[in-house]
């Protein structure tokens, strides 16, 4: 028998060519030791120009880094912000309004667009639903939501209001979905009735029911169902809510409300497989620093450019690029 010979070893190389090593935000190795240099030689004043410049605060940070309480350290902790505002917000009254913040392409092929103006009265319309439950600052929201709009949406609309946001990916089963309910104390599940693959309806407010039926999750007092497909569901009377029906009469403004840079903004869960899945937390502050420098610096990303972001919001890639 012949050997086998991998076909899974590249041993080329391919650089990019030299008008996009000049384009690029950091460009050459002497820019990018120059970075280094400065963060090494001025840790807080480093961090505090960026923070400045790449994050719009309500009130101003004086310190940097609370190393006090090590390994929980404290970034910008008393600064004040909103993470919704300083997404969409800070775009109302610029050219950027006007442009697309969000391409959908649906199962069937179907493309919407939808523009940081559209997008911020979407979610200040969803955000003042959430309120109309009930949620407040510092509560938590749960979203079992496919690969949509709808699913940014409620994202940012937590974030808005100072709720708390946990999104459990749209494959996890009913057990999982009622382990981070228990686990977070979420007060309201956002999900959909269903959500398509490969041109089949796949359940979604079934196993949020299942979950919700296997007991401890007593703190939820509202679901609210995108309805993704027409195929109608169980819906329970005095606590659940099509989308519609949430949104009716909603205004399409909601000012932000301000949270401390340290204040939770979302929750992610590990998977459970080795034991009990471990809730991760992000703080506001920190996490919008990171995510903004991210997209500069390590995808360079330019206002002309169309991002394309393959990950679910379940997971932390798709979390931080999608929304």
């Amino acid at each position: 028998m012949s050997a086998i010979e991998s076909v899974l070893v590249e041993n080329r190389v391919f650089p990019p060519s030299e008008a996009t090593v000049k384009a690029a935000r950091i460009s050459g190795m002497d820019a990018y030791n120059a970075l280094c240099q400065e963060a090494e030689q001025n840790f807080d004043g480093f961090w505090s120009r960026l923070a400045q410049a790449n994050v719009v605060w309500t009130k101003p940070f004086t310190r940097v880094l609370d190393e006090s309480n090590a390994p929980f350290y404290k970034w910008f902790d008393d600064g004040e912000l909103n993470a919704s505002a300083n997404c969409l917000d800070k775009h109302i009254g610029t050219p950027t309004e006007n442009k697309v913040a969000v391409i959908f392409e649906a199962d069937d092929g179907t493309v919407t667009k939808t523009t940081y103006k559209e997008l911020l009265a979407k979610v200040s319309q969803f955000a003042n639903a959430l309120k109309a439950e009930g949620v407040k600052k510092g509560d938590r929201v749960l979203v079992y939501m496919p690969m949509t709009l709808e699913g940014v949406i409620a994202m940012q609309a937590c974030a808005r209001i100072g709720a708390t946001h946990s999104v459990v990916f749209g494959g996890f089963s009913a057990k999982a979905l009622q382990e981070r309910i228990i686990d977070a104390g979420a007060v309201v599940v956002v999900t959909s009735n269903y959500q398509m693959r490969g041109g089949k309806e796949l359940p979604l407010k079934a196993i949020v029911d299942e979950g919700l039926a296997l007991g401890g999750c007593e703190t939820i007092r509202s679901v609210l169902v995108f309805e993704r497909t027409a195929t109608a569901c169980n819906m329970v009377a005095g606590r659940d809510k099509t989308f519609a029906q949430a949104l009716a009469g909603q205004s399409t403004d909601c000012a932000p409300v301000p949270v401390n840079a340290e204040h939770p903004l979302f929750i992610l869960y590990t998977s459970g497989s080795t034991g009990k899945p471990k809730g991760v937390q992000h703080s506001t502050g920190g996490y919008l620093l990171w995510t903004k420098l991210t997209m500069d610096w390590t995808f360079d990303i330019k206002d002309n450019d169309v991002f394309w972001c393959t990950a679910d919001i379940g997971w932390i890639t798709g979390h931080s690029y999608v929304a």
